[in-house]
């Protein structure tokens, strides 16, 4: 019985933000800008980014190397763009449930979706790769 409420709570919650649409450019910003967000994906962790003034971000998959970059708006989703592959935006559409963040990349339902597990004001720390070999 659990389990089923559980399950059509999930249903309900996923109708919702579907519902709302995709959150804005400025409301992504007026949300992230000063934070750094903690996203899983599946149940595992799947990275971090930090949200700076003037679109400007640092990403990490939590393996200590870490790669500025920017974003912005087009088509109505958020596209990223990094140092080490400029020519390659990735673009999601964000969502928020109230409890934090999902996004699906491109906006596709099929594809990955990863949600906020945690949000933090203080700046990732980014030691680089191979640190102390």
């Amino acid at each position: 019985m659990m389990r089923a409420c559980l399950f059509f709570l999930m249903l309900w919650a996923g109708a919702v933000r579907a519902a709302d649409g995709p959150m804005s450019a400025e409301a992504f910003e007026d949300y992230a800008t000063g934070r750094t967000l903690y996203f899983g994906a599946e149940g595992l962790a799947y990275g971090a980014e930090q949200y700076l003034p003037g679109r400007e971000v640092i990403w990490t998959f939590l393996n200590g190397e870490c790669q500025r970059g920017r974003w912005y708006e087009q088509a109505g989703m958020i596209c990223f763009v990094y140092e080490k592959a400029p020519e390659a935006p990735q673009c999601w559409s964000f969502f928020s449930d109230g409890a934090g963040l999902s996004a699906r990349f491109e906006g596709d339902p099929d594809a990955t979706e990863l949600y906020e597990v945690e949000k933090d004001d203080a700046p990732l720390i980014c030691p680089g790769p191979e640190v102390g070999a």
